[in-house]
């Protein structure tokens, strides 16, 4: 008859809020939970009760969660109750050291309610079953009780110790196949003289099993991967499907089955003759099966045995989980990015013929006062549209660790000159006041001088588009310490007191309603904290509230003045040679080749335009070009296969630059790995490519 009577958990933490916590998880259980609020109060409660396992916070004040476990270990009614650490650190050093203070388990804070019912259940399992045991021997002989007692704690004793160790093995991966691997050998010799792990594809097919096992003939430790259609042998396939269907548990006994493997001539082949086969089930599923078998040894599996295998395989079904969520999330983030890149690639390319084309407008000199105002909306649109872009895939190159910034000596009052000058036509557009305070001084940081600006324009653009029109923004620098410290200022809408730490989260903005569309993305503020944060600086952000402002304080280390001030870069020379020299374009965007070629003509360059990577091959030798300006993503022939074949070819020694809407530092790799000499991402700023075209020589035939 089960023992149905309510067990003692022990749960200490000097918090009373996670006491509580712990109490909301755990009280399904239906066993008495006793809190502690440190070490002293708990090892008086272990003086008055007996506990199935004590729940234990590493760091507390005065008596910590080592020193505690090491004195509970030493009372002779405590030394064998199982000790599971709770704690916010994984350090490995620490978690050797938990296990030398009697440890069974770690679990780290904050906890997955349902691991930790899982493993408390587990423990309150087997000390309902040894108390079981020790009860039934209560009732015959005093000796026999002693000797009960004294084997159903060394038994525990080996079997928690068995499970803690599991518990490490299960946790090193999150390769399925590793995991399995590991807990067949795991469960060899102490569970079975072999055991087997079958992963689950399809609803009730197993895809993969990894056995591993004993061979009593010469005691050899051997392992062995099956696919789908080895499977296990005989009735423990049988057994195994089913399992797999129904999610119960099978035991088969009275089986004739061979070792797995050649057989011996030496001697007769070992057969297994009992076995059990416990699913693996987490989440309402049953990722696998561990079959557990008995050979030559005459063992069958007690109780105990089944009671451990099953606490086993429900460890091992959430180290599965887990790592099929891993690989899960990672194949998400994969597609996200190759999303991000293509959405880039796609807006971007319509985004080149547009910035050409208004590039040809102003170049075509004075027009009425409406042509005008119609080129400057569609420059500032598609400004506006390409910052968005460049933002969202910043944020996500952000999150993946991939943006590197590169530091040099940077003076704060040039990032504020470029910044200004980047938001002038925004800020005019709404017809702010701009007021721009700079110290007397310079005032020098270390920094991406890029990314530097690439901050302060969001944070102006930010308060552009949240101040009503005719409304002030103010930029101040100056320096407060060790510190150097931008202000932006506005008279906006503010920020409600509950949202200015969430206005850094991603995809946040103050308001969404449909009067108070701002358009954007919610990213600007994220990239402007993350970017920050790489430069080793804080971003904050103030307001009284709605309709009184915001101010964003930037903070970054101050640095001293350079040896040399770097010189500012002049205007680019005229084309000289370059008018003298024949250029190609290629590109098979009608638009986009049409609109550069004009461009570049009526800069003074003498241009030909061909619209696939064939076409241009067969061009090269006899038009001789001394720059060509090649499209990535063409159909058919892609920008990187002309590269590489026009560097072997008769365009061996002319430059080549890469006009493409992929952006990223991989694809910049792949183009200087295919012979290119720049890479501009579209649409391309026109006096980038111009100063590329001026500095290239021209061609000799």
């Amino acid at each position: 008859m089960a023992d149905a009577e309510p067990t003692n958990i022990l749960v200490v933490d000097d918090l009373p809020e996670k006491l509580l916590v712990y109490r909301s998880i755990l009280e399904d259980l239906g066993q008495n939970l006793v809190t502690a609020r440190g070490g002293d109060e708990a090892l008086a409660q272990i003086l008055r009760h007996d506990f199935a396992v004590i729940l234990l916070d590493v760091n507390m004040p005065g008596m910590d969660g080592f020193e505690a476990a090491a004195l509970i270990r030493k009372r002779r009614r405590s030394a064998l109750t199982p000790i599971i650490f709770l704690t916010a650190f994984a350090e490995e050093a620490r978690a050797v050291e938990g296990y030398a203070h009697g440890a069974v388990d770690y679990i780290q804070t904050p906890v997955v309610p349902e691991i930790l019912r899982a493993k408390v259940r587990v423990f309150v399992d087997l000390y309902r079953m040894t108390r079981q045991v020790r009860r039934q021997a209560e009732e015959r002989v005093a000796l026999a009780e002693e000797r009960s007692k004294r084997a159903a704690a060394e038994e525990a004793n080996r079997r928690l110790g068995f499970l803690a160790e599991a518990s490490r093995v299960l946790a090193g991966s999150l390769d399925p196949a590793a995991t399995a691997r590991a807990l067949a050998r795991l469960a060899v010799p102490t569970l079975a003289d072999l055991a087997g792990l079958t992963l689950a594809g399809e609803p009730g097919r197993p895809w993969r099993s990894e056995l591993a096992w004993v061979d009593p003939r010469d005691q050899s430790f051997h392992t062995l991967g099956l696919s789908a259609d080895d499977g296990p042998a005989d009735g423990l396939r049988a057994a195994v499907d089913r399992s797999l269907a129904s999610g119960r548990p099978e035991q088969l006994a009275d089986l004739d089955i061979p070792y797995p493997g050649p057989a011996d001539a030496t001697g007769p082949a070992p057969r297994l003759r009992s076995a059990a086969v416990v699913p693996l089930r987490v989440r309402e599923r049953t990722l696998g099966a561990l079959t557990l078998a008995y050979g030559v040894s005459g063992r069958r599996h007690s109780p105990a045995d089944l009671a451990t295998a099953e606490d086993l395989a429900a460890r091992a079904a959430v180290a599965l989980d887990n790592a099929r969520l891993y690989h899960e999330v990672q194949q998400a983030d994969r597609q996200k990015n190759e999303f991000l890149s293509m959405l880039a690639h796609e807006l971007r390319n319509p985004l080149a013929p547009i910035r050409n084309a208004v590039e040809v407008m102003r170049l075509k000199g004075p027009a009425d006062a409406t042509a005008k105002w119609v080129r400057e909306v569609i420059d500032r649109q598609v400004r506006h549209m390409t910052r968005l872009v460049d933002d969202l895939l910043d944020v996500s190159r952000i999150t993946q660790g991939k943006i590197r910034v590169r530091p040099e000596p940077v003076d704060v009052a040039a990032v504020v000159a470029q910044a200004v000058e980047a938001t002038g036509s925004v800020i005019d557009a709404h017809g702010h006041r701009l007021a721009v305070a700079l110290p007397p001084e310079p005032l020098w940081v270390t920094g991406d001088p890029a990314r530097l600006t690439q901050v302060l324009t969001n944070l102006l653009n930010n308060a552009a588009k949240y101040t009503e029109d005719g409304g002030d923004i103010a930029v101040a620098v100056r320096r407060e310490g060790g510190d150097a410290v931008l202000a932006v200022r506005d008279t906006g809408v503010g920020i409600p007191p509950g949202m200015l730490s969430a206005v850094f989260d991603l995809f946040t903005q103050i308001d969404r309603s449909l009067d108070r569309s701002q358009g954007g993305l919610g990213v600007g503020l994220t990239l402007v904290k993350r970017l920050i944060e790489l430069h080793g600086g804080t971003v904050h952000a103030r307001s009284d509230g709605p309709g009184r402002g915001s101010e964003f304080v930037v903070r970054l280390p101050a640095a001293a003045p350079p040896a040399a001030a770097p010189e500012a870069g002049g205007h680019p020379t005229p084309p000289g040679d370059a008018a003298r020299r024949r250029d190609l374009v290629v590109d098979d965007n009608a638009d986009a080749a049409g609109s550069l070629t004009r461009l570049l003509r009526m800069s003074g360059f003498d241009v030909r335009q061909v619209h696939n990577g064939a076409a241009a091959l067969e061009f090269v030798p006899d038009f001789r070009p001394g720059v060509a300006l090649v499209d990535i993503g063409m159909p058919g022939m892609d920008g990187y296969e002309v590269a590489r074949r026009l560097r072997v070819g008769p365009g061996g020694d002319l430059t080549l630059v890469a006009l493409t809407g992929y952006g990223t530092d991989d694809d910049r790799r792949r183009c200087r790995e295919a012979g290119f000499d720049h890479h501009l991402t579209k649409p391309v700023e026109f006096d980038a490519l111009r100063q590329i075209l001026t500095a290239a020589g021209p061609r000799h035939a």
